[in-house]
């Protein structure tokens, strides 16, 4: 057999027919892709600090170059009017705005006792830096930090986010979180039931509210919702829950009040067709909390989830040095937030530089909803592909250390293990990885990756997946050479990293 040595940008320059013909032929390819270990560099230099790379690295440069826009904080931008929404129901807390978006595995993933084997340390699903060091997934990264300062009762913290994720109109690899926390600190009263009878007088000083609220279920349930009997009774962790639903019910109150007066204002909904505003509390599970629940909200027609919270986990509590506090904590997208406030379609919009865009918003005055000011055709492709059936298939790729499927030192995988019926090669394939490499290439001028088939050959047993890509960027129309040539190199990409078969 032939083999033949090229580059990705070579390979792909040639014509159509001699790439079909090559494959025809069965030539075996080695593609040196730009991905190989040899070529990462030694150090990743980020706000100004240097971090070693290792065989973890896998954080792209354009991912790195959105870090530190710091949107959440923004004067006029969306984000930033949200946040400070959310911050004025809750008045005498600390605001954590301005947390490094840099941390250690431990603050991420061991401090929250997050498993070792937990898929959320894989590499299909966190932006590593290197081993040790990685963009965090989720603003619970601080939450022992914070608490262990010890600076205020009540705090909210938000910041930006990085996940390795799905490309669609409501996911995007960064995005931005927010939660709160509200502790009482037992040892300041001379017995428990003191601290719970100042718990249960600030609850009766809470604003009140006439919304319907749907809350069937008792506080808490020995298996689906348990009480923490080791650190709480019965009557601390039912005032806590009570305390806390009260509070965000007024969260709650103060944001679909100021998306109904936005929607109003802009003539797209009348008072007359305003449904009663409702929430109910659904019972759940978050690690980190216990009894939990998420908070639904009917608003327009519809039941949205908006929340999840619950009374805090005494042992994080007690590994940030706080044994004595109990109290309660909840967490909230501000992206989907604000997408409902002001009626924001697509959530690559938040990322845009455009004034045509950024003009629409203001901190001062009344809310006002997005005015789409244009909109551009949408250029579909699609993308099938063989997966190679063994590691040496009939397209060989030189395959970084980094995929490696070994436990490692930051705990879980490198990559997710090989599935029930998966080959090693299939198994070091990611879904993620197609909507990095899309990411990575076409940047916010792609809508949507999505399978759209998947199929076994029944005498090779060999794998063939179909994604559609939707190529449409938000400030012009592509051209069609553009997104060819952007296609092509997704396409290259795909067989230098998998040695996949392009059908």
């Amino acid at each position: 057999m032939v083999r033949l040595a090229c580059s990705n940008a070579t390979f792909w320059a040639l014509p159509a027919s001699l790439r079909h013909t090559i494959r025809s032929a069965s030539v075996a390819l080695v593609l040196r892709h730009s991905y190989s270990q040899d070529a990462s560099p030694r150090n990743l230099t980020i706000a100004g600090t240097d971090f070693p790379t290792d065989t973890w690295t896998n954080v792209p440069q354009s991912i790195l170059s959105q870090y530190g826009r710091k949107l959440h904080i923004q004067p006029d931008h969306p984000l930033s009017i949200t946040r400070k929404l959310v911050e004025s129901r809750f008045p005498g807390f600390r605001n954590h705005n301005t947390l490094p978006g840099v941390v250690t595995v431990d603050q991420n993933f061991d401090s929250l006792s997050f498993a070792p084997d937990h898929p959320g340390r894989s590499r299909t699903d966190t932006y590593y830096i290197n081993k040790d060091t990685l963009l965090r997934t989720h603003t619970t990264a601080h939450e022992v930090d914070v608490f262990r300062q010890n600076s205020s009762d009540g705090w909210t913290l938000s910041a930006d986010v990085y996940r390795r994720d799905a490309v669609d109109r409501s996911h995007y690899p960064i995005f931005h979180q927010m939660e709160g926390a509200l502790t009482w600190d037992r040892s300041a009263f001379h017995s428990w039931e003191a601290c719970t009878d100042a718990i249960r007088a600030s609850f009766e000083r809470l604003p009140n509210h006439d919304l319907v609220v749907e809350d069937p279920n008792p506080p808490f349930h020995a298996e689906r919702n348990p009480l923490q009997e080791k650190y709480h009774s019965a009557d601390e962790a039912e005032i806590v829950a009570a305390h806390l639903k009260r509070s965000l019910e007024d969260m709650v109150v103060a944001i679909f009040t100021a998306a109904d007066q936005a929607l109003t204002a802009s003539g797209q909904s009348s008072e007359s067709e305003k449904d009663p505003l409702k929430v109910r509390w659904v019972e759940a599970f978050f690690p980190h909390t216990s009894p939990s629940w998420e908070m639904e909200v009917w608003w327009r027609g519809d039941w949205l989830e908006v929340l999840g919270c619950g009374v805090i986990d005494q042992p994080l509590l007690i590994r940030a040095n706080q044994p004595d506090r109990i109290g309660w904590a909840f967490g909230i997208g501000l992206e989907r937030i604000a997408m409902l406030l002001f009626g924001i379609p697509d959530i690559r919009l938040f990322w845009s530089k455009d004034p045509r865009f950024l003009k629409q918003f203001s901190d001062a005055g009344p809310m006002r909803r997005f005015q789409p000011f244009s909109k551009h055709p949408p250029a579909p492709r699609d993308v099938a592909f063989w997966l190679p059936k063994t590691l040496e298939g009939p397209v060989v790729a030189e395959t970084p250390a980094s995929t490696s499927s070994a436990p490692n030192s930051a705990g879980g995988q490198q990559t997710s293990p090989p599935r029930n019926n998966t080959t090693e090669a299939e198994a070091a394939f990611h879904e993620n990885d197609l909507m990095e490499i899309v990411r990575t290439i076409a940047g916010d001028s792609v809508e949507d990756v999505r399978l759209i088939d998947s199929f076994t050959h029944p005498k090779s047993q060999r794998r063939s997946l179909c994604y559609r890509i939707e190529y449409r960027s938000l400030e012009r129309t592509l051209t069609t050479e553009e997104v060819n040539g952007m296609h092509e190199r997704v396409c290259g990409e795909m067989v230098g990293r998998f040695g996949v078969e392009i059908r």
